[in-house]
């Protein structure tokens, strides 16, 4: 057992809710984020920058951080996807102070999701990482399909480490590495993960993992051997890229977190206000049922008087 901190930033408000059926207002927006910061996750993706034409589950998102920033009580660190320096002016001029941008670990990712080749794509990301030193905001530079390409299959180990060094060179605040269609298994992302912690600081390398092949949770814990100590998730297991055939939902901040505390490691979240969260996420989205062990963790804080708040709203599944 350790008391160790893991770091997790929950990215349903942005990854989980763009390829939902159902279109939130901004007001539920607030509200879903409102419940994972009511409930200690460390840091929320609450929207992203990108025109609303491609993406209209984020429309509005200047107004959820608006809001946000109005209610004092929502004091929990965010952060905001963009895709280009339009997204970044747009950040910048709503207040956030740390931004995260996606790069490409394969030619035919890029053109699908931004229109451009990868070299083209990572090097507009150098541009705004340069403008964002300047201007004191920190960047997390997410490397989109690490393992396998829904387009070209199976990514070089090599391509994935190549990216890393030259964004944490360039000053990126951390590196995301992620799975975008759930494709890694627990040997693939324990090699590549502990190579890359023997050759950075583990503090600026983080995971992104979905449950497409239920491979999820193994694979977090594969990297956690590692020494990774960061890992996005999202709510209830929502989640889903537009542009990416076949990626399924993310692992969920319920399986998570209910795994790290078993371990004795530290994440700051209270399990309970987390199932208020899930609930609240499975209601507005009407597209899940939350994590896998939801059921069994539900019925252990009912059953623990250590945890009463479990109690003061009625469980939606």
């Amino acid at each position: 057992m350790t008391n160790e901190q893991v770091f997790i930033t929950d990215v349903g408000p942005r990854d989980g809710l763009q390829n939902q059926s159902r279109i939130l207002s901004v007001e539920q927006r607030v509200q879903l984020i409102g419940a994972l910061a009511d409930a200690g996750v460390g840091q929320i993706e609450v929207g992203s920058f990108v025109s609303p034409k491609a993406v209209p589950a984020m429309a509005g998102t200047d107004l959820v951080v608006r809001q946000l920033q109005a209610d004092n009580h929502y004091t929990t660190p965010n952060v905001a996807l963009i895709p280009n320096l339009k997204g970044y002016h747009l950040a910048r001029s709503a207040g956030l102070s740390r931004v995260v941008m996606v790069l490409y670990a394969s030619d035919s990712m890029a053109q699908k999701n931004v229109g451009m080749t990868m070299v083209e794509a990572n090097r507009v990301t150098l541009q705004i990482l340069d403008e964002a030193v300047g201007d004191g905001i920190q960047v997390i530079a997410t490397i989109a399909v690490v393992f396998e390409c829904p387009f070209e299959g199976a990514i070089d180990p090599s391509v994935s480490q190549s990216l890393v060094d030259q964004f944490i060179a360039a000053g990126a605040y951390q590196v995301v590495l992620a799975d975008t269609i759930g494709a890694a298994h627990p040997q693939q992302v324990r090699a590549l993960t502990a190579s890359l912690v023997d050759r950075h600081v583990a503090d600026s390398l983080g995971c992104h993992f979905h449950d497409t092949r239920a491979m999820g949770l193994a694979n977090v814990h594969a990297a956690l051997e590692s020494g990774i100590r960061r890992f996005d998730s999202s709510i209830a297991g929502l989640g889903g890229c537009p542009f990416a055939p076949g990626a399924s939902g993310n692992v969920a901040t319920d399986d998570v977190a209910m795994m790290l505390a078993q371990m004795g490691f530290e994440t700051g979240i209270d399990l309970a206000k987390l199932m208020i969260a899930s609930d609240l996420a499975c209601q507005l989205t009407g597209s899940t049922k939350g994590g896998r062990a939801k059921s069994w963790l539900v019925n252990q804080l009912q059953e623990n008087p250590a945890w009463p708040e479990i109690n003061k709203q009625p469980h939606q599944g």
